[in-house]
């Protein structure tokens, strides 16, 4: 396949998966009461395409019991935050 046609599926791909409610390991709060918004996401493409949640997940890594990570960023406004998650998977 060539890479007029990869880059595009992969991109679309990522979309589909940021999207997807079943294969996520990590949920993020964000905002203040009353404006939460709860995300999910997944921590191996955050800490691969963002410096910043590279380094906010550093200290909040997957527990051995296998639960879900979950971290609150209250000074983001959540309208925002899911700008910031398309263009990290898109």
């Amino acid at each position: 396949m060539d890479d007029n046609k990869f880059l595009p599926k992969l991109s679309h791909n990522l979309l589909e998966i940021l999207n997807d409610d079943e294969y996520y390991d990590i949920t993020i709060e964000v905002g203040n009461d009353p404006y939460v918004k709860i995300f999910r996401a997944h921590m191996v493409i955050l800490n691969y395409r963002s410096n910043y949640l590279r380094r906010i997940l550093s200290t909040n890594k997957k527990k051995n019991d296998e639960t879900l990570v979950h971290i609150k960023l209250p000074n983001i406004l959540p309208e925002n935050f899911q700008i910031i998650l398309r263009y990290i998977y898109g």
